[in-house]
């Protein structure tokens, strides 16, 4: 799926580990299988439920707080729903995407690259 020792790979060897505890709703789990099992790359569907099933085991379930923000792909406005749920409660959340431009720009909105930066500087 990843390619071994990627960023985003380390990102999600992190959540494996319990560094990192994802932020997820019934939502987001559909849209990371969608778009796991969409992936022109054959993958076998156990993977996908398997590294889902993972994820769900280390994350924290929450209910998305709605914003009046603007999106560019409305599919990603419950990412940054969630994370504004979990920042309530600890403003140590984050969103971790690929895509800034796609989302409001915020301190709390960073690449893979940057959210291991900031775990590196946190130990």
């Amino acid at each position: 799926m990843l390619k071994p020792g990627s960023i985003p790979y380390q990102v999600i060897e992190l959540c494996k580990k319990g560094i990192i505890h994802p932020i997820v709703n019934e939502e987001i789990l559909a849209e990371y299988e969608y778009v796991l099992l969409r992936n022109k790359k054959k993958k076998k569907k156990d993977t996908v439920v398997g590294l889902i099933n993972e994820l769900i085991d280390n994350s924290m379930l929450l209910e998305k707080t709605n914003s009046d923000e603007m999106f560019i792909d409305e599919n990603d406005r419950v990412f940054y729903e969630i994370v504004l749920t979990a920042r309530k409660e600890n403003d140590n959340s984050y969103l971790v995407t690929g895509n800034l431009k796609h989302f409001p720009i915020k301190h709390y909105i960073v690449t893979p690259r940057q959210m291991l930066e900031i775990i590196e500087k946190e130990n």
